[in-house]
């Protein structure tokens, strides 16, 4: 759950809407500027090598909506989320 704590606070602090990662090690953000969960996925994938789980894979209602999963090294989410905040 540090994993999933040191993910919430970074996308928190890179100015996400964030959700979960307090009792489950998934944390969910609101995808920026009103792309598609998998346009998201796309621009995560092809700019800073981050792979997650686009909402709307969960159905309808989790169109807009990206997961992150806290499962992984220390050393890994932290490059992850130094990635993210480059974006």
């Amino acid at each position: 759950m540090n994993n999933a704590n040191t993910i919430k606070t970074s996308l928190k602090s890179f100015g996400y809407d964030v959700f979960g990662g307090t009792n489950a090690p998934y944390i969910w953000l609101k995808t920026p500027r009103n792309l598609s969960s998998w346009d998201f996925f796309d621009e995560l994938l092809s700019k800073v090598q981050v792979v997650g789980t686009p909402g709307s894979g969960f159905g309808p209602s989790g169109e807009g909506y990206f997961r992150l999963s806290a499962f992984g090294s220390k050393e890994n989410v932290i490059e992850a989320m130094e990635r993210i905040k480059g974006l």
